[in-house]
């Protein structure tokens, strides 16, 4: 008999996983859940065409309903996996399936803005998609960047400061990124030209911005705020017919200038990571530099470069903390969210599609437990708190397949040196 391989092996046990949840979905929120009450989910959030305002759910119907698609969706992985192929919607339909299931359990009686939900999961994930894509640019030339939370912290900052004393929110818009790139210079500078540890680095380069971001609030944002820390913030642009989609329109077509930035970044750098020249070089020395470096490609000066453009990256999702929503800086606001967009960019294997797939989850667990407890949900929020860093938990180990960093991450590289 074929032995089976480690690879399929891993994605049995998680398939079996996900149905032993379901099935405790099941059972618990389903045919455990003997309330009569109704969960109703509000389908409309601003000027979208309207086709209904609302959808009227029995609590035990709909967890029954979630679970036993959760079910569905592990025999159809089940299916895939006999033919040896991985069924990627199967699995995300399970997964999917027991959070919705909870949600009508966790919210019997209750109205639940489900179209705002998931606009504001959405906003919530901005800052952790910049800040994994930043990390992406950065670990796929094979540079570790844990400095991700101070790119954020930087290019907050400066977006708040210069947009208060200038009155102008592209100004701040500018700036931000360029703050971001000044931490990436240092960044560059200490890890690729003279070899410090990468990780370490990281700490102090977030070290440092934290520092030096607090003294100032304290010194000058917070006696003179009404100068220096009050800006003015970009309002939303509803694209034209597109905003009008129900659902859809209002979560990703009825935003500020920041999040349409996003998305043309996001296309700029999957396009760019795949199907060019550049990113294949990009590719070629974050796996393997000799290689590289023995078919002309310059590798400290390739990384050196896209260590900066990851910067400019991160900085403008820190933008998006004050200018894009409460316009003013707050101590330690970014709260470490360059750390859950690292985790994000882990979870999603250092790929575009999964970190952005990985920051969409994590927001949208956020702001779920925020919507739970505002409507009084009596389950304890810091559960849902924990989603994120036990996903990447989960990844890490394995449990969904094999995740590999870039082999060259983090390795220094001086030409003429074997390694």
């Amino acid at each position: 008999m074929k032995k089976m391989s480690v690879a399929r092996k891993r994605t049995l046990r998680f398939l079996i996983i996900l149905g032993a949840l379901n099935l405790l979905a099941l059972a618990k929120f389903g045919f455990g859940n003997h309330s009569t009450l109704s969960t109703t989910y509000g389908l409309v959030l601003g000027h979208e065409w309207i086709i209904l305002h609302s959808v009227v759910v029995k609590s035990s119907t709909g967890s029954t309903f979630f679970a036993l698609l959760g079910l569905l969706g592990c025999g159809l992985g089940f299916l895939f996996f006999k033919l040896n192929k991985t069924s990627l919607a199967g699995i995300s339909i399970a997964s999917i399936s027991i959070l919705f299931s909870f949600i009508c359990w966790a919210a019997t009686g209750k109205f639940i803005p489900l179209t705002g939900l998931l606009q504001g999961g959405l906003m919530l994930a901005v800052p952790l998609i910049f800040g994994s894509m930043s990390g992406l640019l950065c670990e796929r030339s094979g540079v570790i960047n844990i400095a991700i939370e101070g790119q954020l912290l930087a290019g907050a900052f400066a977006s708040a400061v210069v947009a208060s004393v200038t009155h102008k929110t592209m100004l701040g818009l500018i700036i931000a990124p360029i703050a971001g790139a000044a931490v990436s210079v240092l960044l560059a500078t200490f890890a690729i030209k003279f070899g410090v540890d990468q990780v370490i680095l990281g700490f102090v380069l977030n070290v440092l911005v934290y520092g030096l971001t607090d003294f100032l609030y304290k010194r000058l944002l917070i006696p003179y705020q009404s100068t220096w820390n009050q800006a003015p913030s970009f309002s939303q642009i509803s694209i034209p017919i597109l905003g009008k989609i129900p659902i859809i329109g209002p979560i990703f077509f009825d935003q500020t200038i920041i999040v349409y930035l996003m998305y043309a970044i996001v296309a700029a750098i999957s396009y760019g990571l795949f199907r060019t020249k550049w990113g294949l070089r990009t590719r070629s020395v974050g796996e393997h530099p000799e290689a590289a470096d023995s078919v002309g490609i310059d590798v400290n000066k390739l990384r050196f470069r896209n260590v900066v453009i990851a910067g400019l990256v991160a900085g403008l999702g820190g933008a998006y903390f004050t200018i894009g929503s409460v316009g003013s800086f707050g101590k330690e606001m970014t709260a470490g969210s360059g750390f859950i967009a690292l985790a994000a960019l882990i979870f999603g294997k250092w790929t575009p599609k999964g970190a952005i797939l990985a920051a969409l989850l994590f927001g949208f667990a956020d702001n779920l437990q925020g919507t739970l407890s505002i409507i009084g949900v009596s389950v304890p929020s810091e559960f849902m708190l924990m989603v994120p860093y036990i996903a990447t938990i989960i990844a890490v180990s394995g449990l969904i397949g094999r995740v590999r960093a870039p082999a060259a991450d983090g390795v220094f590289y001086s030409r003429g040196e074997s390694h």
